[in-house]
């Protein structure tokens, strides 16, 4: 490698080391002729195979500006995004492979993003998926909510079930309330008509 100082043919290299968590070589040279030092950096050459057949290198900053739009007025920081971009590449290189398809790309994204802002999750994937009507939106949310649901101890479940009552909204327990109501009233007028009718069924008010 030629010096960067006095443009020297031969440069030898005095240390080597790894960096950015072993994906990346530094070494450092130094210069015969000169008898200055400078770093270079090597790393593995990740390109992206578009879907027009077309390849160019893979590049974080890209990463961070698709998914900055999705977080637009979300609160996230750049230092997240810049975090979840490294993610990305994480999971990319581990894969092993020189080139990946760009739609991969995408998929890598989604869980890093869902993890970090749900209403961010779904702007992105409703792009990246397609998302054609409502339905889709509904059937993205479902899959939220139970993934919440996943990661709650069966106790809890079993509290907010009891906690949430007659009033819940929910049909089931809607129709509980209002049995227990007719039975409340039903044994009200059969106070009132005495002991003698006490064993005959009220009429429902």
């Amino acid at each position: 490698m030629y010096c960067p100082y006095c443009r020297h043919l031969d440069t030898r290299v005095i240390d080597s080391r790894t960096a950015d968590d072993g994906v990346a070589i530094r070494r450092r040279r130094a210069c015969p002729a000169c008898g200055r030092r400078f770093t270079t950096q090597e790393t593995v050459i990740l390109t992206v195979a578009k879907r027009s057949g077309a390849t160019e290198p893979f590049n974080r900053d890209k990463i961070v500006r698709g998914v900055r739009r999705a977080c637009q007025g979300r609160p996230v920081t750049e230092d997240q995004l810049a975090l979840l971009a490294q993610q990305v590449e994480d999971v990319i290189r581990s894969r092993g492979s020189g080139e990946i398809p760009s739609q991969e790309i995408g998929l890598a994204i989604l869980g890093p993003l869902r993890d970090l802002d749900e209403v961010a999750y779904l702007r992105f994937a409703s792009v990246y998926r397609g998302f054609e009507s409502l339905a889709d939106f509904e059937a993205e949310i479902a899959s939220l909510r139970a993934a919440h649901l996943d990661d709650w101890r069966p106790d809890e479940l079993e509290f907010f079930a009891g906690a949430a009552g007659p009033e819940s909204g929910e049909p089931g327990s809607q129709e509980q309330g209002r049995a227990a109501e007719h039975r409340s009233r039903a044994d009200v007028q059969a106070g009132h008509r005495g002991a003698g009718s006490a064993g005959r069924t009220a009429p429902q008010g």
